[in-house]
Order: structure tokens, then sequence, then C-alpha cells
């Protein structure tokens, strides 16, 4: 009995033994596979972090590239290399969340390269935006000159149009001047007298002529002095108005057109005489072809564009 009751002891101490060496054995084990999976779950914990800082910054690149982008373009630059730029990035992206491999190394040299790229192409917009401010500079200055130009302009058209109300109030006053010179230089004719001449060449000077004794008609005037007129020959013209107040007219005796008062006319007779400012006489002739009919008739002397003289007489039966 006693060694009955020494080997259960012996088996009881034994399963102490076993179950305490199993329990340090479990314990061991518990320790070794909690620190394990504190290990992999601190390694997932870096690595979702990692993935994020990537995604970020390939999304944060992505972003500066399109404002890059539209910075260049509103500065008047060339985008085609940021555009292959943000289409290479685009596909990176794409590529970076369908791979099944955590591969941020390499995402990460490509960031950099990015990042790089993007350093560079700051300095070309500072060029640009330094190439844009001195276009804005001339441009303003170009602005400020062509101001001034208009400006000029304006006050020389102004003075311009000064100068030609000037000029033709001048010119027009000039016009009138002259019109009263040639006024004041015309010839004048006094003391006209008509006179007749028969077929028999009598002369007779009288108010009434009967119309069978009238085959000339003789015009008889002075020329007086005038220091204004040019001693010149002078293209003397006649008139002789019907009782009807018609031009008596033959183009056979010599009759034909001036101007009266800036108007057509016929005239009677014309005759060129040499004036030598002299009070010198002159006598014309006029050889109708036709019979004078009853009336009285009215004679005009032209000059130059001038009326000079005048007188009438009149034809009985």
């Amino acid at each position: 009995m006693q060694q009955e009751q020494k080997n259960k002891q012996s088996i009881a101490w034994a399963m102490v033994v076993v179950l305490g060496l199993a329990t340090a054995m479990f314990g061991y084990l518990f320790t070794t596979q909690k620190q394990e999976l504190t290990q992999q779950e601190s390694m997932v914990v870096e690595k979702a972090r990692e993935l994020a800082v990537t995604k970020t910054k390939l999304d944060s690149i992505s972003t500066v590239l399109d404002a890059k982008i539209a910075e260049v373009e509103k500065l008047g630059g060339d985008v085609t290399e940021l555009t292959k730029m943000k289409e290479k990035l685009e596909a990176d992206k794409v590529a970076f969340s369908r791979s099944r491999r955590v591969e941020t190394n390499k995402y990460l040299g490509k960031i950099k390269e990015y990042e790089k790229f993007l350093t560079e192409k700051d300095e070309m917009i500072a060029q640009l935006k330094a190439e844009n401010e001195q276009l804005v500079a001339s441009n303003d200055s170009l602005h400020t000159h062509v101001g001034t130009l208009t400006s000029e302009r304006e006050r020389l058209v102004q003075r311009q149009a000064e100068l030609t109300d000037s000029v033709t109030t001048f010119t027009a006053e000039n016009k009138e001047l002259s019109a009263k010179v040639s006024k004041a230089a015309a010839l004048r004719a006094q003391n006209l007298k008509v006179l007749t001449v028969n077929s028999r060449g009598k002369t007779k000077d009288k108010d009434e002529y009967k119309a069978s004794r009238v085959d000339k008609l003789k015009l008889v005037f002075n020329l007086p002095e005038n220091e204004l007129t040019a001693q010149e020959p002078k293209d003397i013209y006649v008139r002789v108005l019907d009782p009807d107040g018609a031009v008596v007219a033959d183009d056979a005796t010599g009759s034909g057109e001036f101007e009266v008062d800036g108007a057509p006319s016929k005239f009677t007779t014309r005759e060129s005489i040499a004036y030598q400012n002299n009070n010198q006489k002159v006598e014309m002739l006029y050889d109708n072809a036709n019979k004078f009919r009853p009336g009285k008739y009215n004679v005009e002397l032209y000059a130059e564009g001038y009326k000079i003289g005048g007188g009438n007489f009149t034809i009985k039966k």
C-alpha cells in the first residue's frame, strides 16, 4: 500500500511537472506569437501609411501639374512637355492603384523625378513671367507713346482745322477783295451816244430814227482813266436789245455767245481795242443786215465780265 501511495504521488508530481512544462511552453508560444502578430500589424500599418503617402504625393503632383499647365497657357508658353508628363503621371497613378504588390520604393523614385521636373518648370515659368512683365511694361510704354501720339495728332488735326478755317476765311476774303479789285479795275464807258449811219455814210445823232434810214449803228463813248486797269487789249461786247428784250444777233455779222452774270448769253457785236488809260474815245460800228422794227432799243456794253455802260435809241415807223 505504501508503495502504491508513493507511485501515485510520483505520478501526480510528474503530471504537475508536465503541466508546468506545458504551461511554460504555451506561455512561451503565446508570447512569441503575440510578438510576431504585433510586428506583422506594425508592418501592415507602415505599408498602409506608405501606400497612403505615395498616393497622396502622386495626387498632389497631378494637381500641381494641372496648375502649371494652366499657368503656362496663360503666359503663352508651350505646354507640350507638361502635357506629356501629365499623361505619364496619370498612367503611373492607374498602375499604382491596380498593383497587387507594394512597390512604394519604385513610385517614390518616380515621385522624385516628377518633383525634379516641376522644379525645372518653375524656373521656366519664372522666366516666362519675367518676359511677360517686360512685355507688359513695353506695352504700357507703347500705349503711353500711342496716347501721346494720339493727343498730338488730335492737336494737329485741330490746328489743321483752325488753319483750314483760316485759309477758307482768307480765301473768301481774298476772293471778295479780288472781286472788289476786279470791279474797281473794270472799264467804265461814259457819254455813250447811239448814232445811225445810212447807206450813203451819213451819220445822224437823234433820239428817234426811221427804220428805212438806219443801215448801221455807230456807238461813241469814252473810257476814263483808271489806275487799277491794266493797259492792254480789251474786248468790248455790245448787246442790242429789241423792244421785246431779245438780243439782236446775227452770226454772219459777228454775233456770238459770252457770259453775263455767270450765265451764257448772246452778244450783238464785239471789238477789241487797245486800252491806253487816257480817257480815250472809242467808236464801234454795227452793220445790221435786217431792218430794225419800230420800238425802243436798249444798248449794253460789257468788258471783262462787267457791264461798263449803256444807252438806248428809238426806231419809229
